[in-house]
């Protein structure tokens, strides 16, 4: 696990490693959170790249009587 330092800027430098694992690249948009006592970046897509991503998904569902 690499340990990061925050600047005076309140910047943070994402260690190569994991820059690499996750195949980002300079520009990309991150999502910044606060999930309980921890920051999560998630990464943004373009909802183009999102298109087919349900393909194959099994869309049956059991429905009550009075749910129709």
């Amino acid at each position: 696990m690499d340990t990061v330092t925050v600047s005076p800027k309140y910047q943070v430098v994402i260690p190569l490693a994991v820059r690499e694992e996750l195949a980002l690249r300079p520009g990309e948009k991150l999502r910044v959170l606060r999930y309980q006592d921890r920051v999560e970046l998630i990464r943004v897509r373009p909802l183009r790249s999102l298109r087919g991503f349900l393909k194959g998904i099994d869309t049956t569902i059991v429905r009550e009587a009075d749910r129709l």
